[in-house]
């Protein structure tokens, strides 16, 4: 069967670095599992490659879509079966890098297939949250418990498509998620990275910091221009472009709603969070081979640990360059 490497951790980890570095000795291509890389324009806050990292090795799924235009983890696998086989052709081995737990298990595990989107519906339901706080999340728990269960009382964008899906299916979400699409048909070689809370914590409030050096706020404020002047069917509470980290907080400071200090502060806070929960989601897969390269800022030696597991997995293939 081929193979497929997934290159997977937290955010700030860094996976971005390693994976360049394995592609060169694969002699392969990366393709980006980030749900927020797939958006043109917003590179600094989502930590993207550079276009000089990109010219020297092939990456794939950066810079796909609009940030206007809706992405689903449907589109996200049809995109990249033909990108897969095509690397196989050339006898290449595939490297999946990023920490979109979704994504990632859509890939090796299957998704379900739910209704399409109905925006009329979904905006009816968020007027209903904006008349009383906690009214959806009641009406999911009546409609799906189990579903409900599973979600956090402040997590409006779940909350929705949960109760769209009931309505749409006559089905609970819950019903619908044990109906599976079949996973990618390859062998999955999962190597993660890890380091310690403390360590990477401390990484992560440093990049904040220079990606606020970088231009963050005037990205941002570019992104918010063109979302206002897009003639949009999906509201804007919907569009994935202003739900992530360092650009809702950095919105509400254009809006006069914070102080920049505090944007940045919440920044750091929710993105140790956004951490935090990728470990829990990362926790629950199966057949990672964890890598910790706590202290470890050396490419080259994370580098090494890694050739250590590949060397059993595809030393039959050839293609590990020495």
């Amino acid at each position: 069967m081929d193979k497929v490497i997934i290159l997977l951790g937290p955010t700030g980890v860094g996976k971005t670095e390693v994976s360049i570095l394995l592609a060169k000795a694969l002699d392969t291509e990366i393709i980006s599992a980030d749900s927020m890389q797939i958006y043109r324009g917003m590179d600094i806050g989502t930590a993207k490659p550079s276009e000089e990292q990109r010219m020297n090795i092939k990456h794939h799924m950066i810079d796909s879509v609009s940030p206007v235009e809706p992405f689903s983890v449907g589109r996200y696998i049809e995109d990249v079966k033909p990108i897969i086989e095509n690397l196989h052709k050339e006898n290449k081995i595939p490297i999946i890098a990023g920490g979109t737990g979704l994504y990632i298990k859509a890939m090796n595990r299957g998704i379900f297939s739910g209704p399409s989107a109905d925006w009329k519906l979904r905006e009816e339901l968020a007027l209903l949250e904006e008349g009383q706080d906690g009214a959806l999340y009641s009406y999911l728990q009546e409609l799906d418990p189990e579903a409900a269960a599973k979600i956090m009382p402040a997590d409006t964008r779940r909350i929705i498509r949960a109760i769209e899906v009931c309505l749409k299916t006559k089905q609970g979400m819950s019903e619908l998620q044990q109906k599976l699409t079949r996973p990618l048909p390859y062998e999955f070689i999962k190597i993660g990275l890890t380091r310690n809370r403390k360590e990477l914590y401390r990484m992560l409030e440093e990049r904040v910091d220079k990606m606020i050096d970088a231009g963050l706020v005037e990205e941002v404020k570019k992104l918010t221009s063109l979302v206002s002047n897009s003639k949009l069917q999906t509201p804007n509470f919907e569009l994935s472009c202003m739900q992530a980290i360092g650009y809702k907080e950095i919105a509400m400071y254009l809006n006069g709603e914070i102080p920049l200090e505090e944007a940045v502060r919440l920044i750091k806070r929710n993105t140790k969070r956004y951490a935090k929960r990728q470990f829990t989601w990362f926790n629950k897969e199966e057949d990672i081979h964890w890598i910790d390269i706590t202290g470890i800022q050396d490419v080259n030696e994370i580098l090494k640990h890694i050739r250590q597991i590949l060397d059993g997995l595809i030393q039959n293939t050839g293609q590990f360059k020495s």
